[in-house]
């Protein structure tokens, strides 16, 4: 079903994660601006992707010309390929990592194949076979502009490298004059077939974005969250 698109604050709108947990659909965040709106993430899949774009034309909105990856993850990737005509941007260690990705064999038997030798693979590869039905026009893309440390776009928005445990290339999306700061799972745990015992929620790193003061705080896979602190 196709969800509606959710203004946070300013130019910020959000296309809702999937409450399921079973389903692995992150949100997804679009930066309205004159000189080409941003995408944050792209989704779980070209399915996921293509119901994005419904929503955006839905509110009246153009679609995006810049795509941000927050980190490498499948289930904020995989709908790139269906962007069509669109700057992928991603922090320079991305690239590998997906071009890893990219070479594996992609199919229901693949992850059936897969799961077989390492069952934690389970819930992932899960919610990949129901998020891909059809591989036919399914591609990992890869990004084409890439930075190290910060990067702002000509739109004002700023994307900084984070890094941590849930992933090394994971980076953060500020928009300064609406107050929002987009997390992407920066400081979630490793991926659960790497979690170990002793893995959590890194609250050190969530409790230095908290100190920087923006208004919204907007993880992936939870609700918008509005700082206790800031004014009302």
């Amino acid at each position: 079903m196709v969800e509606k698109l959710q203004r946070i604050s300013g130019r910020v709108w959000l296309y809702p994660h999937d409450p399921d947990s079973d389903a692995i659909r992150a949100s997804v965040a679009m930066i309205v601006d004159d000189g080409g709106n941003v995408l944050v993430d792209a989704g779980n899949s070209p399915q996921h992707a293509r119901e994005i774009q419904q929503a955006i034309a839905a509110a009246g909105l153009d679609q995006p010309t810049t795509l941000v990856y927050t980190h490498h993850h499948w289930d904020h990737t995989w709908g790139a390929c269906a962007w069509g005509d669109i700057e992928t941007v991603a922090h320079s260690s991305a690239t590998e990592l997906l071009e890893v990705e990219a070479a594996r064999p992609w199919s229901h038997q693949y992850l059936r194949d897969q799961v077989a030798e390492n069952p934690k693979l389970g819930p992932s590869f899960r919610a990949r076979a129901l998020a891909v039905p059809d591989w036919s026009d399914f591609a990992i893309r890869l990004p084409d502009r890439t930075f190290e440390d910060q990067l702002s776009l000509r739109t004002g928005v700023q994307v900084r490298h984070v890094g941590g445990r849930h992933a090394a290339d994971s980076s953060v999306v500020v928009v300064p004059d609406s107050g929002v700061m987009l997390l992407g799972d920066c400081y979630f745990p490793p991926p659960f077939h790497l979690r170990t015992d002793d893995d959590g929620i890194d609250f050190a790193m969530a409790k230095r974005l908290l100190a920087e003061g923006h208004r919204w705080y907007v993880d992936a896979h939870s609700p918008p969250r509005e700082s206790p602190e800031s004014e009302t």
